[in-house]
C-alpha cells in the first residue's frame, strides 16, 4: 500500500521513516532544504519536491497512493507561513489534490484543543483544517496530539537547552500540566490509521500515559543526567506584555496565541485512541531519555 507523507521533514515525518521503515512510504516536501534534511532517513528515491500552490503537480505526486498522511502546519508564525496559510490553506490544497488523485484515506495530525470556534487563532486554524478533512469526501482519521517528546522535536531541543545551566526559567513556574507523547508513537499511529477500515471517520485524541507539570519533566531529565536544577518562575503576564510590544511593532513570530497553547493544562484520556489504533504508549522516562540523548 503506497503511502504519501506531506510535511515529511518535520519531527513526525522523520520519525515515520525511522520508526516504521517501509519502502512504499514516500515523502512530499516543498524545498531543497527539506530534501536535504530527509536524506539521512529516506534517501533520494523516496522524496518528491512539489509546490503546494501547484494543484496538478500535487495531485500527480499523490497518484497511486492508497493513503496520505498530512503533517504540515505551524505553531509559531513566520513570514509566508501564517496560521491561515500553513494550517488551513495547505490542508485545503492537499485534500483537494488527494481527492483528485483518487486517494482512499487521509490521515491528519492535528492538535489537542483544535476548535474552529476558538478565540485562539492557532486552535481555530487547526479546527478549520479538521473541518476541511471531514468534508472533503475522502475517508479520514484525525489524530489530535499534545506536546511531543523524542528525537527531533521542539520540546526535546528546549529540554536540552534547559539542562545546559543550573537555573531554568519556566513560565508560570513550570506549573502547566503536560501530557507529552512520544513522537515515535505518533509515527506508528499515523501509519496504522492509513488502513482504510481503521478508525474511519474518527477524530481521536492521543496523548502519553502520564500527565505531569512542566517542572517535573525538567527535574526528571536533570536526574537522568545526574544534575540538580533550580526553577526560576517567569510570570505569564510579563511574557504577554512582551509579546504585545513585539506585536505592536509588526514583527511575526511567537505570539500570544502560541503562549496560550504552551501554558494551557493538558489532561486527556487516550484509551479510545490506543484501543482503536492498537498502540502501546511509550513511558514518560523513556521519552525523556530519547529527548536528551546526544
Amino acid at each position: 500500500m503506497r503511502v504519501v507523507v506531506t510535511g515529511a521533514n518535520g519531527a513526525v515525518g522523520r520519525a515515520i521513516f525511522r520508526t516504521v521503515p517501509r519502502p512504499d512510504v514516500v515523502a512530499v516536501v516543498r524545498s531543497e532544504r527539506a530534501v536535504a534534511e530527509l536524506r539521512p532517513d529516506v534517501g533520494d528515491t523516496r522524496v518528491i519536491r512539489v509546490s503546494y500552490d501547484d494543484a496538478a503537480s500535487l495531485a500527480a505526486a499523490f497518484d497511486g497512493a492508497a493513503a496520505l498522511v498530512h503533517l504540515a502546519g505551524v505553531l509559531v508564525e513566520r513570514p509566508g507561513a501564517t496560521y491561515e496559510d500553513a494550517n488551513v490553506e495547505t490542508t485545503r490544497r492537499v485534500a483537494d489534490a488527494a481527492k483528485r488523485a483518487g486517494v482512499a484515506k487521509l490521515v491528519l495530525v492535528s492538535a489537542v484543543g483544535a476548535d474552529g470556534r476558538s478565540t485562539n487563532r492557532y486552535w481555530r486554524s487547526k479546527g478549520e483544517a479538521e473541518a476541511i478533512v471531514r468534508t472533503c469526501g475522502i475517508a479520514y482519521t484525525i489524530i489530535r496530539v499534545p506536546m511531543l517528546l523524542g528525537r527531533g522535536t521542539e520540546a526535546a531541543a528546549a529540554l536540552r537547552r534547559r539542562l545546559e545551566g543550573r537555573t531554568v526559567a519556566l513560565l508560570h513556574g513550570g506549573r502547566t500540566l503536560q501530557q507529552p507523547l512520544a513522537v515515535a508513537d505518533v509515527a506508528r499511529a499515523t501509519l496504522i490509521a492509513c488502513d482504510a477500515g481503521t478508525a474511519a471517520r474518527r477524530t481521536l485524541e492521543l496523548a502519553g500515559p502520564t500527565a505531569v507539570r512542566d517542572r517535573e519533566i525538567v527535574e526528571r531529565a536533570a536526574r537522568l543526567v545526574g544534575r540538580r536544577v533550580r526553577i526560576l518562575p517567569v510570570p505569564v503576564w510579563s511574557a504577554r506584555l512582551g509579546l504585545a510590544i513585539v506585536h505592536r511593532a509588526g514583527r511575526p513570530g511567537f505570539s500570544a496565541d502560541a503562549l496560550e497553547v504552551l501554558t494551557t493544562d493538558t489532561r486527556i484520556d487516550p484509551a479510545r485512541a490506543v484501543r482503536e489504533l492498537g498502540l502501546t504508549l511509550t513511558p514518560l522516562d523513556e521519552m525523556i531519555r530519547e529527548s536528551i540523548r546526544p
